[in-house]
């Protein structure tokens, strides 16, 4: 594929929808605090398809609109001759490809820098599941994921190695952050959302005493039900 004029009208279509989405979905993170100047991202695979899209580096979120996403193949190359191409992609770019070159489940990715999860992140301490909320979304506690270097795909293979088989959509990198997957960009955009707010609630509340933990089988309840029962058959749940 060396230009766009290679995809089918039916890929066009898809790639488009993914870029507005993903250029729309950068305002959450402004929305709900969970940035500080360029320092996070969003992106989204192209459903049917081994490409994603993903903001450029460094481009300020006022400025960010679809035709300036780049388009990236799963090796976190950027697609030449596409809009956005002549950008250099985030410099996340190669964590976010090897997350779905592992995890073909997985319709997003999103890098936050908030507050409270990056605090956990610092001392390298997982968050523990003692609110129900978190048992909904998280399924337990959200854990702590190697320490690792921006510039290859470590941060990746960190993810995808402390994700596998766990039932949390978010991780926090040691010393760096939180990152969450979800089936679809949005998916993922929400999971950070509720990631800060447990990191944010859990803290306040270990700062005024012991946490009361939730027993296991009271979780496992909480989140089938939440992920199997909850809201409308046509929702995304997630």
């Amino acid at each position: 594929m060396s230009d766009a004029a290679t995809f089918t009208p039916e890929v066009q279509e898809a790639i488009d929808a993914v870029r507005a989405d993903v250029a729309k979905l950068h305002a959450e993170l402004v929305r709900y605090n969970l940035i500080v100047w360029t320092g996070g991202n969003v992106s989204g695979r192209v459903p049917g398809t081994d490409l994603f899209v993903i903001k450029p580096s460094g481009v300020s979120y006022d400025d960010l609109a679809p035709e300036n996403m780049i388009l990236c193949d799963l090796d976190g190359n950027a697609i030449p001759g596409t809009p956005g191409s002549e950008r250099s992609p985030s410099s996340d770019t190669a964590a976010h490809a090897y997350v779905y070159r592992n995890m073909p489940e997985v319709g997003g990715v999103v890098h936050t820098h908030s507050t409270f999860a990056v605090a956990w992140a610092a001392r390298g301490e997982e968050i523990p599941c003692v609110i129900t909320g978190m048992a909904d979304e998280f399924g337990g506690p959200i854990p702590v994921g190697p320490f690792a270097i921006i510039g290859d795909d470590s941060i990746g293979r960190g993810i995808v190695e402390t994700l596998s088989g766990h039932r949390s959509r978010a991780v926090l990198m040691q010393n760096h952050g939180p990152f969450t997957i979800g089936v679809s960009a949005k998916d993922a955009v929400k999971a950070a959302v509720m990631c800060e707010d447990a990191a944010r609630t859990v803290h306040y509340a270990r700062e005024a005493g012991p946490l009361v933990p939730i027993p296991q089988d009271k979780i496992d309840a909480l989140y089938n039900r939440y992920q199997n029962v909850y809201g409308q058959s046509t929702d995304d749940r997630r």
